[in-house]
């Protein structure tokens, strides 16, 4: 779309809209098509991350154990974990569905309520709104 952007985290409701937390519009009748896409698309973006941390954890089953290990060891295991992940990813190494068995998709602790609006950044709308240009501009998918 013309402007460089940083890399954005995704959020739900919950999270205040900051220019690096991408959230959804709030779910209400007056969302607009281009709107309702941008939800639409943060929502499949989402289901993709789930699922990829759900392989990572089905192939590295440490990650299920980690309150084994000391918290100053733990950036380092998922650190290891997500790049031999990678390499085996990358290298057509067969995932086995059996591994999934085991790994439940787990809800995190989250807030129950909105963030009020005013931990809002006005200046993320503007990141909000290029990333909706540039999904309406995709087209379906």
């Amino acid at each position: 779309m013309g402007k460089a952007q940083k890399y954005v985290l995704l959020g739900d409701a919950t999270y205040p809209l900051q220019d690096w937390i991408l959230k959804p519009y709030q779910e209400d009748k007056n969302l607009t098509q281009r709107q309702l896409q941008f939800n639409y698309r943060l929502k499949r973006a989402h289901s993709v991350i789930e699922n990829a941390f759900l392989r990572l954890k089905a192939r590295w089953q440490i990650l299920l154990k980690c309150d084994d290990c000391s918290l100053e060891l733990l950036p380092t295991l998922v650190l290891a974990c997500c790049i031999l992940h990678n390499v085996c990813e990358a290298h057509d190494n067969p995932f086995n569905e059996e591994w999934l068995e085991g790994t439940e998709p787990t809800e995190l602790p989250k807030p129950c309520q909105p963030a009020p609006a005013a931990m809002e950044d006005k200046r993320a709308e503007q990141v909000r709104e290029l990333m909706c240009q540039y999904f309406e501009s995709c087209g379906e998918g």
